[in-house]
């Protein structure tokens, strides 16, 4: 990988918590860093605090809700529009839903937004990956996969719906993904790897699982490490735990479910 500063790295959901957190270490490193939220006002909020507290001038703020699909098409056309080439995608947002809720698209929100939306948006970049190869795309997921299974009779989760149950779903979602497309992008110069990065005091540990937590700076840890260390150059196909390599779920490790997810979401989001 090239040195970080002037690397263009996008980091999504990066206006509050762990995001926020990544984006401010890699903009400190000398990275471009196209902060991404769901809200303009938020985005320019965040955007200024991470000019002011790092002194690096080469920020980019990019909106798109990642519920909608078309909000991530446009997110994806103004990052191509933009810049030349991707040095880094870190699939960091996420949400936990209480209550099933549908997107504009009718799909269940936690698997919308938490892989629909990464799934979508990297394969819409792979050209910018490829062009700035070696290059490396990050998917935060969380050790809550472990349990899960995909119904792949029922990925809106229509019946048995709970808030854990969808989560740990959509977790299990960003591994499989995360499997097949470094299987995909083998020979590209193009990385894929996963992370859970530890139990964090977020707005989404509150809402979900009802506080607690450590620190934002441990809880991007892993994300700044898969992003800029010389040490994991040319890893792929990995699912990491503290900057280290761990193991994850047998369900993740199903090649023809990993296969069958792939194909599933490309027909939900409309690229088959």
């Amino acid at each position: 990988m090239r040195q970080v500063e002037g690397s263009v790295m996008l980091v999504t959901g990066s206006t509050d918590g762990i995001g926020k957190e990544t984006a401010r270490r890699l903009a400190e490193m000398g990275a471009t860093v196209l902060v991404h939220g769901r809200s303009r006002e938020r985005g320019e909020e965040a955007l200024e605090e991470l000019r002011e507290g790092t002194g690096n001038e080469n920020l980019r703020l990019v909106v798109g809700d990642l519920s909608s699909m078309a909000q991530v098409r446009d997110l994806a056309e103004q990052v191509r529009s933009e810049h030349d080439g991707l040095d880094v995608l870190i699939n960091n947002a996420g949400v936990v839903a209480e209550e099933r809720t549908e997107t504009e698209d009718g799909y269940e929100l936690t698997f919308a937004v938490n892989h629909l939306a990464p799934f979508l948006l990297t394969n819409l970049l792979l050209d910018e990956l490829r062009r700035a190869a070696p290059s490396r795309i990050i998917t935060v997921s969380s050790i809550a996969h472990g349990g899960a299974r995909i119904d792949f009779d029922d990925p809106n989760l229509r019946s048995g719906y709970s808030m854990n149950r969808a989560y740990a779903r959509s977790k299990l979602a960003n591994l499989l993904f995360t499997y097949e497309l470094a299987r995909r992008l083998e020979g590209t110069g193009v990385t894929a790897n996963a992370l859970h990065p530890g139990v964090i005091g977020t707005k989404l540990l509150a809402t979900g699982f009802g506080g607690g937590g450590s620190s934002v700076e441990s809880g991007a840890e892993t994300s700044v490490y898969l992003a800029t260390s010389p040490e994991v150059e040319g890893v792929t196909g990995k699912y990491f735990r503290g900057r280290r390599e761990a193991e994850s779920s047998p369900a993740s490790h199903d090649e023809e479910a990993q296969r069958k997810l792939w194909e599933l979401s490309e027909r939900m989001v409309g690229l088959a």
